[in-house]
């Protein structure tokens, strides 16, 4: 048996922060590197810096949430549960709250207290480094150590296990460039296609850029594949000076993330609660009540103002025309394009503006059990640097506590193997 033996984590986030902590308790010798000035720097801005840690909701309805490879996260999951990381956070001092949605946030409303909460128990129990790691260094099949380039230089870091904790590409300012990727691929790990998931979408229309800033609530969006229908969700979405964001977007942008935007249709219902035939009989009584009011000053009745200065262009009706001059086929085209708004996507806002990162390492080439590497004995990985995304909604950085825990865990124990 080894004594003592030694487990370094590359990368302080929320995924290395949970392996340091759950690798110090179950005995190992941890030096947790980082090549920020700041450990935990990405949690800083989750949340929109309260930082929503992860999603109160029973296992089943956490993994309808991911959208890749959900199975393998079982193991990590039951290792650490939304139930367990809520407890673990109490026990560590951030006391925390449950709102709408099942969002689970820290009492303060502040994300510095969940890194401050990590760090403050690794006091005394782990090494912190701030060093850019450049390679893994492996013997026999197996991790020998790490070099690194920090204040004293190059070096070598000999180690027992080594966990990949780097993050994905996206927000790059964080300290996720993508760095764990090479160390997989060097290591003979297949990463697969990186896209960028949570994130607003292009439009070829022009018309959504005239309504930059305007939030939409209760209306529902479609998207459709070659006549498919792959998303039907309804909630909020935003105009933007280049297309469209918000919840409903980030969403769409996660389930086909790895579709080709050019095959995706998308259609707009601004009244998602009526059925054509109830809309066509609101839209009636309308006309019926305002006979002598042009089509554009009756459409603020039904949609929000700087939406119904365009939307007579949008249905090809005349904004001038009085209800006694529009057509039965014209009034049908007004309801049919409140229902089916239709908008073309170009394509995503580049990788920078991801939440979170689709693709990554392979999740056949990781022990689900352990988190190990099935092609190097030593070499674990943890959070978004494998291949499994999810909504938002806590869930991201859910996974990275659970697979960091779990990964932790698993490399004390195996430096204790002979």
């Amino acid at each position: 048996m080894k004594a003592n033996n030694h487990v370094v984590i590359i990368g302080g986030g929320a995924a290395g922060l949970s392996a340091a902590l759950f690798a110090s308790r179950a005995g190992a010798r941890v030096t947790l590197l980082e090549k920020n000035e700041k450990f935990g720097k990405k949690l800083y801005i989750t949340g929109k810096g309260r930082c929503n840690i992860c999603n109160a909701c029973d296992t089943e309805t956490f993994l309808r949430s991911v959208q890749r490879n959900p199975r393998f996260l079982y193991s990590a999951l039951r290792f650490l549960s939304p139930d367990d990381l809520q407890r673990l956070m109490v026990s560590l001092g951030c006391p925390v709250k449950v709102e709408r949605g099942s969002r689970v946030f820290p009492v303060s409303d502040h994300a510095s207290d969940v890194s401050k909460a990590f760090l403050n128990a690794l006091r005394g129990q782990a090494l912190k480094l701030q060093a850019e790691v450049l390679e893994i260094l492996t013997g026999e099949g197996r991790v020998t150590g790490v070099r690194v380039r920090d204040a004293l230089g190059e070096r070598m870091i000999p180690c027992d296990a080594a966990i990949i904790a780097t993050g994905g590409k996206s927000y790059p300012v964080t300290g996720s460039t993508g760095d764990g990727y090479r160390f997989a691929r060097e290591l003979g790990h297949t990463v697969t296609e990186l896209r960028p998931s949570l994130v607003p979408l292009i439009t070829r229309e022009d018309w959504p850029k005239r309504l930059q800033g305007l939030s939409l609530k209760n209306v529902c969006l479609t998207a459709s594949v070659h006549g498919k229908i792959k998303y039907c969700e309804q909630g909020e979405m935003l105009f933007t000076h280049f297309g469209v964001s918000g919840p409903l977007v980030l969403s769409l942008s996660s389930v086909l993330a790895t579709a080709d935007w050019q095959d995706v249709r998308l259609t707009l219902d601004m009244k998602p609660g009526l059925t054509a035939e109830q809309l066509d009989a609101r839209v009636l009584r309308d006309f019926g009540e305002n006979p002598r009011k042009q089509l554009q000053n009756i459409l603020p009745a039904l949609l929000p103002s700087r939406m119904a200065e365009i939307f007579p262009a949008l249905c090809g009706v005349s904004g001038e025309k009085q209800p006694s001059r529009i057509t039965a086929a014209e009034r049908a085209r007004i309801v049919g394009t409140l229902k089916a708004i239709p908008l073309t996507i170009a394509g995503t806002r580049p990788m920078e503006e991801a939440i979170v990162t689709c693709g990554g390492v392979s999740v056949k080439e990781i022990n689900p059990a352990t988190m190990m590497s099935k092609k190097v004995n030593g070499l674990f990985f943890a959070g978004e640097v494998i291949d499994v995304d999810a909504f938002t909604g806590g869930f991201s950085l859910q996974i990275a506590f659970s697979t960091g825990a779990l990964a932790g865990s698993s490399a004390a124990q195996y430096g204790t193997e002979e």
